[in-house]
């Protein structure tokens, strides 16, 4: 298996498809505990000794030298999960830090499934939350195995060994380290029970445990990234893609382009455009410069975006299909004295992840590997396998870190493996082949966060209470057209557009949302958040107006509409949830309105993946008349938090990344091209920019939810309330920049 971890590489034994639990001694000697088990269940009974020198491949491999290795199912694109479940494997085994090493599975659903999706992927913020048992009995696990062994080696009962920080002892003065029983604890039964620990016991669960990844990519270890590949024989790869999406290749002439010294080939990949195949990356980057491409745009995309949302305008304006409805918002809104209006408009966003995609494919055969940051192995091995002629087992998938992603690398027709796979097919040899984006292809390279349009109407009566909202969304379908769309749509309504108001939660006696789904040739693509991104920044944005209407403090006003019964026990349990991270940020801000002193201050609070978090963001007005966001306060509810220290710093990720969306970036057409290429014309955020940022993890019983995606929904309607306060206009037009805001 290729090694991820440096300091670790050692030889790994194949996988075999037992898809029962099953163990082994490595070829190298040492326990190998494999688990297919779901959360909650207990551990099935099964041992079996391997044969042929077949090892099902595990998700802890114990090596003589008392290394502890955990095979990570998902992808580790910057997150850190791969520590998180490493440190559930410690924790149950008590093991020690230092022994402890990371790698990634390999592309195995029947194994390695990620029990929220049915597939082995990444996303959505689950890594943790559906690992969090099977992990822990993985450990506990290897644990009871050898203590068994050391009881049987030692003629000693197993309740008197102890085992603590990587040694087995008892008191007869007999101990060992986990290395030197790692091969006598293969050859016993696997228990068919363990004993986990509760949270009174846990030594490195909710405190501390440093990311295993940071000493590799401090000294910048080879094979790190999929950047970093190198394979003997490889040709570099470019693509020249259409210039619109949906365009083709009707002709082109390469004769300049094969001049180039270092240039091998150039050939047409059909569906896809035209690759350049060279020695090294530079000579394949400047000799795309040089061809002379005709494009056939009959069936592109070639409307700019002041048409799209000209378009996506008049649909707000009209009824569409309902996705919720509550009493009679209508006529609640006829009868209501004073009615909130506010239209929304989101761009289309970039993931703009530091990495942008490569990946090294090697055909061979019947036979084929790829070396990338794979973060749907199941889609991408079957996409791979359908374009070579392959089975899907015939492709080999090592899942290499990711230097972000922000859902980039997850697409759902896996066009990126399309691409690199249909290039080596045509190319027809037994050579590697690296396909390397450049940033501007990154950039223009579409599988972007949806446009969107959001129109609302609400309204509160004497009392200060909701009394009316109705909310129209208009938004590109993120799941038609791909193989979650028979789980993720139903009658029309993709769950992504909504979530965030589907699921509104505050107390309001008639509550309607309805959902447009325009079609749109601009291929789109689940970004940092998903639906929350845009639906957090509406719903708290009317908050803060209907507060305001009520002449109710902010955070009072939601105060109310989080206490009370809402007719919804889902609904009164999140609420109450909510209120404790709004108390929570409140407190942490020292609270006591939108004006503080020469500042104005918004909040926010939103429920995502499973997770809670309150913000509040602090902002000055300089002397031009725009804004600075200063200082943002954070209260995350994420369950248990396996390593409290990794979601403050995935909250404080999150915020930064939710800041560049608000303030700068945005993706334009101009006739079906897109105007932005690089850093330049699309602006992340900037050292300039960054506001300090305070976390606050509350501590939770509950069980783990999401980490790495929660911190963004909520700062951009907090900046925009603390705007609000400061000029009495809500920024309904995203990014601020536009308006000149910052």
């Amino acid at each position: 298996m290729f090694k991820i971890m440096e300091s670790a590489a050692r030889a790994a034994p194949r996988p075999s498809r037992r898809a029962f639990l099953g163990m082994s001694a490595a070829a190298a000697g040492g326990l190998v505990i494999g688990l297919r088990v779901a959360p909650g269940t207990a551990l099935a009974q099964g041992a079996d000794a391997a044969t042929g020198g077949e090892v099902f491949n595990p998700f802890v491999r114990i090596s003589p030298d008392g290394l502890v290795t955990v095979l990570n199912k998902h992808l580790d694109m910057g997150q850190g999960n791969a520590t998180g479940l490493a440190t559930l494997v410690a924790e149950e085994l008590d093991a020690r830090h230092d022994q402890m090493r990371a790698e990634f599975a390999p592309a195995d659903v029947d194994k390695y499934k990620n029990f929220a999706f049915g597939v082995q992927g990444t996303g959505g913020s689950t890594a943790i939350a559906n690992s969090f048992q099977q992990y822990r009995e993985a450990g506990a696990t290897a644990r009871a195995m050898l203590v068994a062994a050391a009881a049987k080696e030692w003629g000693v009962p197993a309740s008197e060994i102890e085992v603590k920080e990587g040694m087995l002892s008892h008191s007869s003065g007999k101990s060992a380290g986990f290395g030197e029983l790692a091969e006598k604890a293969a050859a016993l039964p696997v228990p068919g029970t363990v004993t986990l620990k509760s949270p009174d016991q846990w030594v490195y669960i909710g405190k501390s445990f440093p990311r295993l990844d940071v000493p590799n990519k401090t000294v910048g270890a080879p094979r790190t990234y999929a950047m970093d590949v190198q394979r003997e024989n490889m040709l570099v790869a470019v693509l020249e893609r259409p210039h619109r999406f949906g365009g083709k290749v009707k002709s082109f002439d390469a004769g300049a382009a094969k001049a180039v010294k270092g240039v091998v080939d150039v050939i047409e990949v059909p569906d896809h455009g035209v690759a350049v195949l060279a020695t090294s990356t530079w000579p394949a980057i400047k000799a795309r410069g040089l061809l002379e491409i005709e494009w056939d745009d009959a069936e592109a995309e070639t409307r700019s975006t002041d048409a799209l949302f000209e378009e996506f305008r008049s649909l707000a304006e009209t009824s569409g299909p309902v996705f919720r409805n509550d009493g009679d918002a209508r006529a609640a809104l006829e009868a209501a004295d004073e009615v909130v209006e506010t239209t929304f408009e989101f761009p289309y966003l970039a993931h703009a992840m530091m990495e942008p995609m490569a990946l090294t494919i090697h055909m061979q055969g019947d036979k084929a590997e790829l070396w990338f940051a794979s973060q749907f192995q199941t889609v991408d091995q079957q996409t791979a396998a359908g374009i070579l002629g392959l089975k899907p087992e015939a492709v080999a998938i090592h899942t290499l870190y990711g230097g972000g992603s922000f859902g980039r690398r997850a697409t759902a027709d896996a066009r990126y493996i399309q691409e690199i796979a249909s290039i080596a097919k045509v190319w027809g040899k037994s050579q590697p082949i690296k396909l390397v984006y450049t940033r501007e292809d990154d950039t223009r390279g579409g599988y972007y966060r949806p446009m969107g349009v959001h129109k609302v109407r609400a309204a509160v009566d004497a009392d200060g209470n909701i009394s009316a909202w109705h909310h129209r969304i208009v938004q590109q379908s993120l799941m038609a057209g791909t193989f979650f769309e028979q789980f993720m749509v139903k009658d029309g309504i993709d769950a992504t557009s909504i979530e965030g108001v589907e699921d509104f939660s505050y107390r309001a006696a008639n509550f309607t949302g309805e959902l447009h789904s325009p079609k749109v040739g601009v291929p789109v693509l689940w970004w940092r958040s998903v639906g929350h991104t845009q639906t957090a920044y509406v719903v708290e944005g009317v908050m803060e107006r209907l507060a305001g209407a009520a002449g109710v403090d902010p955070v009072e006003f939601r105060r109310r509409h989080l206490t009370g019964a809402t007719g919804s026990e889902e609904h009164d349990a999140d609420n109450a949830r909510k209120l404790a991270v709004l108390e929570k940020v409140a407190a942490m801000a020292n609270w006591s309105g939108p004006k503080a002193g020469d500042r104005f201050r918004g909040v926010a609070v939103h429920k995502s993946f499973g997770s809670y978090v309150a913000e509040i963001a602090e902002v000055s007005r300089r002397e031009d008349g725009t804004f600075k966001v200063e200082k943002v306060w954070c209260a995350a509810d994420c369950g248990v938090a396996v390593n409290p220290d990794n979601v403050k710093a995935q909250m404080e990720g999150g915020i930064g990344y939710g800041l560049a969306a608000i303030l700068f970036s945005e993706i334009t057409l101009t006739d079906g091209r897109v105007d932005q290429e690089n850093f330049d014309t699309y602006q992340p955020m900037r050292m300039e920019h960054a506001p300090l940022v305070e976390v606050e993890v509350i501590a939770s019983a509950a069980a783990p939810t999401g980490a790495g995606e929660p911190g963004t929904p909520p700062v951009g309607p907090a900046v925009a309330n603390a705007i609000l306060a400061a000029t009495g206009e809500l920024p309904s037009v995203l990014p601020l920049a536009k308006a000149g805001m910052v």
